[in-house]
């Protein structure tokens, strides 16, 4: 009964104190009213003019534009910094033969597939949650996001650890050969700590992402990459094949640590800390993880269509061949993809933060704009690709067919790099608004309904092979894209803006009241 009435005085006392703040002027982290809205404390009692109807500013463009290139820029090279971690230690394994250059190549995509995408997916949870938290200025709840998003993430690489230790059953029950099993799962085995650095680092990166701190990130992971380089030399030549995957788990450790380091002696984090342990963070897990798992789903399921792509590859009429240009035009992908996936990130935070501080016109404009700059950047390197189609596939080998046989497919690259652009961004705008659960269905429908079934009957029964396969991503994401895009344009941004603080209103007071 004591405890009743406790939780009840704090929640009383709770509203009190914000409508104190509000009447007095103070900020509750709304900027704006929201027409329909229930009453409460929170909301300021301005009459919200929907300025969307009014034209938008050149100032306000150029502005927002900005901000989001801002992000945007960093974020790519965040990105190509971490992929790195994986790819130097390539170079240097590759020199002990064909085998062990498979075998690391084949480890690196069974650790990306079955536990760093997975990883990457729940932690973009973050996008929404801290996104929105720090748009609504409670700063608190970011850093109970992070550490709930870390002891989940810690929680589910513990079955992770168990497949990665049993994964030469698996390929060998899939039809790999023994001896690339075998030393593939060798590998794999060493890359096991990566898991739980990325536990740590992941939801890191997004928790900073959220609050526009970016550069530290970049440079954290400059001075990771160089010390790797070294590091993966030593190891390597220590240890030969292994210390490939050795490298790589110390130096993620090493880019968590550094970036850990910085943040604990800097003052990035003007509103925030990671240091802070918050007891509420195992209050309310139930949901935070149905948010997560649906992000994971909407991740996994496009990057595992461009993997299954690979494995289908092999099974053509003349695999050698159909194989090596499809692998060259899917590294080419995922290099390019590096720039969608920055303007994604940039995207999320804007939209994000705009929705959670009740600005629902300005996270519109914010749509706007990164669809702008997505179009403009995609048109340039589609073209680019298209014009350099004939000398392409001669920066991976000097073989005459391949490069020929690739020239022939890289126009339909050039039309993937627009719409990777636009369903790039899209995603951002997704994960933003916490639409993940509709976005997983919309990417199994997309790749697994359609793209990859037509996919595999142009490349076999038609005959069309590589290109056949092609036009089945190409059909995933063209119905992707449109769907999104659809989701986009009908999107009531008011509504949103008062379910993002719907959202904060809940989890503030369940973790408040939790913590009586």
């Amino acid at each position: 009964m004591e405890n009743h009435q406790g939780r009840q005085a704090l929640l009383d006392g709770w509203q009190d104190s914000q409508v104190s703040r509000t009447t007095n002027g103070g900020s509750g982290g709304w900027k704006d009213g929201i027409p329909g809205a229930p009453t409460d404390p929170f909301l300021q009692q301005e009459r919200w003019v929907p300025s969307f109807w009014k034209k938008l500013k050149k100032d306000e463009i150029r502005q927002e534009a900005n901000e989001q290139l801002s992000l945007a820029l960093p974020m790519v090279l965040v990105n190509i910094l971490q992929t790195a971690l994986l790819v130097i230690p390539l170079t240097f394994v590759g020199h002990y033969g064909e085998l062990e250059l498979a075998s690391a190549a084949l480890a690196n995509s069974i650790a990306s597939v079955l536990g760093l995408y997975i990883l990457l997916g729940m932690a973009s949870a973050l996008e929404t949650l801290c996104g929105q938290a720090f748009g609504a200025e409670r700063y608190h709840m970011l850093e109970i996001y992070l550490q709930r998003a870390v002891f989940v993430l810690l929680c589910i690489c513990v079955p992770m650890t168990v497949l990665y230790l049993n994964i030469e059953r698996v390929l060998l029950l899939v039809g790999q050969a023994p001896e690339i099993s075998a030393k593939s799962a060798e590998y794999v085995r060493y890359l096991i700590p990566v898991l739980f650095a990325n536990a740590f680092l992941q939801p890191l990166v997004k928790f900073l992402q959220t609050q526009s701190i970016v550069k530290p990130m970049v440079w954290c992971g400059v001075i990771t990459v160089v010390l790797h380089v070294g590091l993966t030399w030593l190891c390597v030549h220590l240890l030969g094949y292994m210390g490939g995957a050795v490298a790589t788990s110390i130096s993620f450790w090493l880019n968590l640590l550094i970036l850990g380091g910085y943040l604990k002696w800097s003052n990035s984090c003007e509103e925030t800390s990671i240091y802070v342990y918050r007891k509420e963070v195992f209050s309310d897990i139930g949901n935070f993880l149905k948010l997560a798992l649906s992000s994971a789903v909407m991740i996994c399921l496009e990057y595992w269509s461009f993997e299954a792509l690979v494995l289908t590859a092999g099974l053509l009429a003349n695999p050698q061949l159909e194989l090596s240009a499809l692998s060259i035009c899917l590294n080419t992908i995922t290099l390019n993809y590096m720039i969608p996936l920055g303007l994604s990130a940039a995207a999320s935070t804007r939209v994000s933060n705009e929705l959670g501080a009740g600005n629902p016109n300005e996270a519109r404009r914010a749509v706007i704009v990164a669809l702008t700059i997505s179009l403009l950047q995609s048109l340039v390197v589609s073209m680019a690709f298209f014009l350099s189609r004939h000398v392409w596939g001669s920066i991976f080998s000097s073989d005459r067919e391949l490069v020929d046989y690739v020239a022939t497919i890289m126009p339909f690259l050039s039309v993937v790099c627009i719409l990777d652009g636009f369903q790039g961004v899209l995603s951002g705008v997704i994960r933003g608004a916490g639409w993940q659960g509709l976005a997983a269905i919309i990417n199994l429908l997309a790749f697994y309904g359609v793209g990859l079934p037509f996919g595999l009957f142009t490349a076999f029964p038609l005959g069309w092979a590589a290109k056949g396969l092609l036009s089945g991503l190409l059909l995933g994401l063209g119905l992707q894209a449109t769907i999104f895009g659809i989701l986009t344009l009908r999107t009531d941004w008011d509504k949103e803006a008062e379910a993002a603080y719907q959202r904060q209103v809940q989890a503030s007071l369940k973790d408040e009241i939790d913590s009586v």
